[in-house]
Parts: structure tokens; sequence; C-alpha cells
């Protein structure tokens, strides 16, 4: 189980480098930079918890939103999947995310 530290998590995105790395769409721009949610319940004004969200630039950001690069679904979860684990590394470094 983790707890989760939400208003601090998002800020923590500002000035990283985006953890999601597309080929061929990502803009390497840490500036750009925003908390990018992936778990199941997302979209449009609907977030997941945002211990299931990584750092993405806008490009990126965009692609997760759908707006893009469209690839298959098993590349799509290798992406998000390696870039979860890259988040949550972070994060919990950080000490925005602790594990028990």
């Amino acid at each position: 189980m983790s707890k989760v530290r939400s208003n601090k998590i998002r800020k923590s995105a500002r000035g990283q480098e985006c953890t999601v790395r597309i080929q061929g769409v990502c803009n390497f721009n840490p500036e750009t930079t925003v908390l990018a949610h992936v778990g199941k319940d997302r979209g449009m004004s609907l977030k997941c918890d945002d211990s299931f969200a990584v750092y993405a630039c806008s490009d990126c950001h965009d692609w997760i939103d759908g707006r893009g690069m469209v690839m298959d679904e098993g590349t799509r979860a290798v992406y998000l999947l390696d870039a979860l684990e890259r988040t949550q590394s972070l994060l919990i470094e950080q000490g925005l995310l602790e594990v028990k």
C-alpha cells in the first residue's frame, strides 16, 4: 500500500525530465513537463490517483491523451509501464510516495 501526497506530486513534475520518452514524439524539454495520469480511471476531467501518473513532456502528454502517433496496445503498454516505474522511483526518492 502507498501513501500519496497528491498536490506535492503534481507540483513535483515542474522541471523534471520526461519519463515517457517515446521515440519520434518526445520533445525532451523539461520546461513542458507535467504530471500525466495513466491509470485505468482517467480521461478528460477524470483523473486516477496521482500514484498512477508519469512525468510527461507536452508532446508525450498529448500522445498519452490520444492526440498524435498511434501505436499498437502492446507497445503503448510497455512505454507507459516503463514511464510509471521511472516516475514512481523518482517520487520515492523525493519522499513523495511512501511504499510500506
